[in-house]
């Protein structure tokens, strides 16, 4: 799956990933391939992937919006 993570000032990552955890507006969720699509509000959490070697990175997010379709997912956050 490909994941792209947007500031309105830059983009924070952009790589393929086996699975994104999210803080979603009525609780966490995980996307992992082939799922359906979704467009979703987050709140303050972490966001957590794992990349394809299967290493974790977190980042910190306040709100923000997710959409997944076709195995693309972006995710737009403040800062």
């Amino acid at each position: 799956m490909n994941l792209e993570i947007l500031t309105p000032e830059k983009t924070i990552f952009n790589g393929t990933v086996q699975m994104v955890r999210v803080p979603g507006t009525k609780g966490l969720f995980q996307i992992l391939k082939n799922h359906a699509p979704i467009i979703s509000t987050l709140e303050k959490g972490k966001i957590r992937l794992r990349n394809m070697s299967g290493n974790i990175t977190e980042f910190d997010v306040n709100k923000g919006y997710i959409k997944c379709a076709k195995n693309n997912i972006t995710i737009l956050i403040q800062e």
